[in-house]
């Protein structure tokens, strides 16, 4: 009996492989060091919004009231801003003046579940800051990120 000589492996296939494993590692580096948008500078209007809407984001009203206007952050009652956690939001421009500026977002909010699977709804929306000693504060929300009702002006 004679010994069949063993298969030796195709090349070809070795070479694929190795390329489907790089492609696969190079994915999964992506994904994995994306991470958080970068944060803009808290001393600009973007930076403001950006800070105070991942406040409201992250469920943190204590922290998203720091950047609201004294008026209304001191006579605050409460809203529930409902379900943020599959809300993601994207600078669309700012409009800079002396001493106000408006922050133009547009709101992204990706609904699980349905018929057809996960849906989204965006919509645009704006804030409204005023600079007061030096630094922007929010004077108003969208209506998903508004955490204190506006009171009313008594006369």
């Amino acid at each position: 009996m004679t010994d069949a000589p063993a298969a030796k492996p195709d090349r070809t296939l070795i070479v694929l492989l190795s390329v489907i494993g790089a492609l696969v590692v190079i994915a999964l580096i992506v994904v994995f060091t994306r991470g958080e948008p970068e944060l803009r500078d808290e001393s600009t209007p973007e930076g403001v919004v950006q800070r105070y809407a991942a406040a409201v984001i992250d469920g943190d009203e204590a922290a998203a009231m720091e950047y609201l206007v004294p008026e209304l952050a001191d006579d605050c009652e409460r809203v529930d801003t409902g379900p943020v956690q599959d809300m993601r939001v994207t600078l669309v421009s700012t409009t800079e003046r002396d001493d106000t500026a408006d922050v133009e977002v547009l709101i992204v909010i990706t609904y699980e579940g349905g018929l057809f699977g996960s849906s989204q709804y965006e919509e645009e929306g704006v804030f409204d800051l005023v600079r007061a000693d030096g630094s922007w504060l929010i004077e108003s929300a969208p209506w998903q990120f508004t955490v204190c009702n506006p009171t009313p002006v008594r006369g």
